[in-house]
């Protein structure tokens, strides 16, 4: 033991020691650059458009090693253009060599929903069954984007055969999936298929969401019960559930529309105080509809309580503020 003392002694005296510890490189080394997300997005591009698909195999899978997840950006490249066949089949052959689990279920599901963008929902519905036959992982969210594309579409009937297909592989049909069928009725001002939709959930024991009541909202007032979308904000709220933006903007749309001017800016002032970027919606909205109608009366009323409570306003609205408000008022 007293030599080993005797021996850091020494070491710790030591003026070798010293100089070693005086000349070590202070400066750390520079970290490796981290590529981000829009990098990855970048390269996937250039890779895709010039045919190299093993480095776009390469980048997917580097991408989520480097928590760079895939974006609707990510097979940008792919677009209605002559080249389009060859690079589906290109990407149908390096997607299943991808890393399996979540990289490769979110390949495939990604270029799912750039193919339903770009309309190509049969294609899309191909990949569904490459997916199956290779057990990738098929989930609910892989069939969404086909759903939603459908049903804006109006292809009602196709939309129901995707969820058939859904169950033929013992995917259960979820709440968001039947939200797209009731909002393509619901816009349409279409009750009774609305009703048939949300007589389906009630049979598969679900319960609505958000989404669920935006959609009875809108088409309440699409049919104009102004009565009916009230009693569904009121339902909400005794629930719990939050109310989306949107569904007080269709509310308020259908209110103006229907010359209920008075109760339209009744209805934005009970909910007002509780959210400051709802009453900038829903105040801005008002105003903005309100003066389109030429209601300036109404619209000068509702502008001051948005300056009373210091709420933004877009330029257009600041203009006519300062303009028929705030000079005549001097």
């Amino acid at each position: 033991m007293s030599l080993l003392r005797r021996y850091f002694k020494e070491a710790t005296n030591s003026r070798f020691l010293l100089r070693s510890i005086s000349t070590i490189n202070t400066n750390p080394i520079a970290p490796r650059h981290r590529r981000t997300t829009t990098e990855f997005d970048n390269l996937i591009y250039e890779a895709g458009s010039s045919g190299d698909f093993e480095a776009v195999r390469r980048l997917l899978n580097s991408r989520v090693v480097n928590a760079c997840f895939n974006t609707t950006a990510t097979f940008k490249f792919l677009t209605n253009t002559a080249s389009y066949s060859s690079s589906l089949e290109d990407l149908r052959r390096v997607l299943p060599q991808t890393d399996p689990g979540y990289t490769r279920n979110h390949a495939y599901e990604t270029l799912i929903a750039r193919l339903c963008k770009l309309g190509r929902t049969d294609d899309a519905l191909i990949l569904i069954g490459d997916m199956a036959s290779g057990r990738f992982g098929l989930s609910f969210r892989t069939f969404h984007p086909i759903i939603n594309t459908l049903t804006k579409k109006n292809k009602i009937e196709e939309a129901w055969r995707v969820v058939e297909l859904m169950r033929s592989h013992e995917i259960p049909v979820d709440v968001t999936s039947y939200n797209y069928f009731l909002t393509s009725h619901c816009y349409d001002g279409d009750v009774a298929e609305a009703s048939e939709v949300v007589r389906k959930m009630e049979e598969e024991g679900m319960s609505p969401d958000t989404r669920t009541f935006d959609a009875l909202v809108l088409g309440a007032c699409k049919s104009g019960k102004v009565e009916a979308a009230m009693a569904i904000l009121r339902r909400m709220e005794e629930e719990g559930l939050p109310v989306l933006y949107a569904t007080h903007a269709h509310v308020i749309a259908e209110m103006i529309e229907s010359g209920y001017y008075a109760l339209g800016v009744e209805f934005v002032m009970a909910y007002a105080g509780k959210d400051k970027r709802l009453d900038e919606e829903n105040l801005g909205s008002l105003a903005s509809k309100l003066i389109k109608r030429k209601r300036f009366k109404e619209a000068k009323l509702v502008l001051k309580e948005m300056c009373v409570r210091g709420l933004r306003m877009g330029i257009a609205l600041r203009d006519f503020y300062e303009t028929n408000v705030v000079v005549k008022e001097q």
